[in-house]
């Protein structure tokens, strides 16, 4: 074709000392055209159609390829194509300019497979997240090092076609650098093996809601990569956390919370202790009359009663001898029934309520039950709810909820005193 361009230009009248130089020009020009052209039309009209009709099916899997640009890199392998085809026919192959034009199109063309191979991982990356009902499999991680393998062989390639070598040969130098490549790739070797003990131990997947203290992170896990974790925290940041920080320190993953549907409450009233007293028979029959203490009560005392006479064998049993209801006492039997009849509560799991050591601020009352929500939001209304009335209530039992004294308290003191 050399040979036909050059005769061309001849019977246009150029002069023959610039025959070979305007033909090599022309038929370059010829390949450029034709490989700009042919990308051109790929890209504009047939990925057009293509997309369209990718729009308009029912299938959801086709529209990563949109996503992900698969189809717009597999146009750019056409005019590299071109390129290597069209060169031997418009060049003698002893030309160099063949020779570089044919090495740019192979590297290049190299370049470009790594780059489309990636996007179709990245398609059933996606594909996988969608789909896969358990999301154990550390496909992330195992994409990223194909990925890294497809451009490390790339790489050689490349350079094994400059060098005009074969890839075997470079190949065969890198045994000598072992050592030094698993120093350089040591993190990329360490997320993998984390990630592949992160998967068959069921550690973590994304979609998790996990706490690493010692890294700030504390949210919904949103990606597992080959080297790290990316963690979207609460107010929005984003954490990201070494792969192999999962497996060599510790941290709390709240998946079995979501699993079970019901939240953790576990807090505390603290009580005056100065406040807490025996009932009067009066109030013992006062409180009897309220519907979640009464059949208490009404047991208690009975049970009360049978236990003084059994003590009293002299008729001689005094007020400290006997047994007594204290209004700590009936008021934590209170928040148990409070709590089981609370639609709130869940009582097919742990409910109760207990007495923690006392401190120096006064008796702790630990509230230790579950709420029928994991919504974080509908979780601290069931919360606030249970303890506004608590401390409304603790009132009616003679009882005062403990708290540092305020301006308030000092200023009702001295207005006391005077």
């Amino acid at each position: 074709m050399n040979e036909l361009i050059m005769t061309w230009l001849a019977e246009q009248g150029v002069n023959k000392n610039y025959l070979e130089m305007s033909a090599m020009v022309l038929g370059l020009t010829f390949i450029i055209f034709t490989a700009t052209i042919s990308y051109y039309i790929a890209k504009t009209q047939v990925i057009n159609v293509v997309h369209k009709l990718i729009v308009k099916t029912k299938n959801t899997w086709d529209d990563a390829l949109i996503e992900h640009n698969v189809l717009t890199r597999f146009t750019l392998l056409l005019p590299f194509i071109l390129i290597l085809f069209l060169t031997p026919l418009v060049f003698p192959s002893e030309l160099i300019i063949a020779d570089l034009l044919v090495l740019f199109a192979k590297v290049f063309l190299t370049f470009q497979i790594a780059r489309s191979i990636s996007a179709v991982l990245n398609v059933s990356k996606c594909l996988y997240g969608e789909t896969a009902k358990q999301k154990y499999l550390p496909l992330n991680a195992i994409i990223q090092v194909i990925k890294l393998v497809i451009y490390l062989v790339a790489v050689i390639v490349i350079i094994a076609l400059i060098l005009d070598r074969s890839p075997v040969y470079l190949l065969s130098g890198l045994g000598a650098l072992t050592a030094v490549l698993i120093l350089v790739f040591q993190d990329t070797i360490k997320g993998l093996v984390a990630s592949i003990q992160i998967s068959a131990n069921k550690m973590v997947v994304a979609g998790d809601w996990i706490e690493l203290p010692k890294y700030g992170a504390d949210g919904d896990v949103i990606e597992i990569g080959l080297n790290t974790v990316k963690v979207q925290n609460f107010d929005k940041t984003i954490t990201t956390v070494p792969t192999y920080a999962l497996i060599s320190d510790s941290f709390k993953n709240w998946r079995n919370m979501y699993h079970t549907g019901a939240r953790r409450i576990k807090r505390t009233l603290i009580i005056d202790i100065s406040s807490i007293d025996f009932y009067s028979l009066e109030k013992i029959d006062f409180l009897a009359s309220t519907s979640l203490l009464k059949s208490y009560l009404t047991d208690k005392k009975q049970r009360l009663e049978d236990e003084n006479k059994a003590l009293d064998q002299d008729g001689r049993l005094n007020d400290i001898d006997s047994r007594q209801l204290t209004n700590i006492g009936t008021f934590r039997a209170y928040i148990e029934m409070y709590l089981h009849q609370n639609t709130n509560i869940r009582n097919d799991l742990t409910c109760m309520v207990r007495q923690l050591p006392a401190t120096e601020s006064g008796l702790p009352l630990e509230l230790y039950c579950f709420a029928n929500s994991t919504d974080w939001k509908v979780y601290e209304g069931i919360q606030a709810d249970v303890f506004d009335h608590l401390f409304a209530i603790a009132p009616h039992f003679d009882l005062r909820i403990f708290q540092n004294p305020t301006g308030h308290d000092w200023k009702n003191a001295l207005n006391n005193n005077t």
